[in-house]
């Protein structure tokens, strides 16, 4: 099953966070292969102000975080359809542009999930189905994917 993660999930994997969503992020990332997979360009763009706003790196550490996740796993280009469908995604379900492109990449891509928690749970479009990793009790595509209920 294909999946994207959302710009949270990187960052509470690189440590910027409490430390139960930054253990989870970690562990979750661990337990994923590089095929199933994608990261929206838009986070890598997102995590990068995270870092340096929030964890204080420089320049030269974001771009090899930022490098070392583009290793990790294939990174999707956002296409003016894909923002097209992010703009109509604000006007029909309130989502924030950036939010909103993600997602709408995500669905170009043929991803099935979504992992984040800036979306409603559980919220799906275009096939693509918003899950938060970290709500209690997982959600079961969680589960059936690639999660035991440590």
């Amino acid at each position: 099953m294909r999946l994207a993660l959302d710009t949270n999930i990187l960052a509470y994997a690189e440590g910027i966070g409490d430390e139960t969503r930054c253990l989870s992020a970690r562990k979750l990332v661990k337990k994923l292969t590089d095929s199933e997979v994608i990261l929206p360009a838009q986070t890598l763009g997102e995590l990068s102000r995270v870092l340096v706003a929030k964890d204080k790196r420089n320049n030269s550490q974001v771009r090899e975080t930022v490098l070392e996740w583009a290793d990790s796993f294939l990174v999707a280009d956002s296409t003016w359809f894909a923002f097209q469908t992010a703009l109509d995604l604000t006007v029909d379900h309130q989502i924030p542009i950036w939010d909103a492109l993600i997602l709408s990449v995500a669905a170009e891509h043929h991803c099935r999930l979504l992992l984040s928690e800036d979306f409603q749970n559980g919220f799906t479009w275009q096939g693509v189905t918003v899950i938060n990793p970290f709500t209690i009790p997982r959600s079961s595509l969680l589960n059936d994917l690639f999660l035991t209920s440590d």
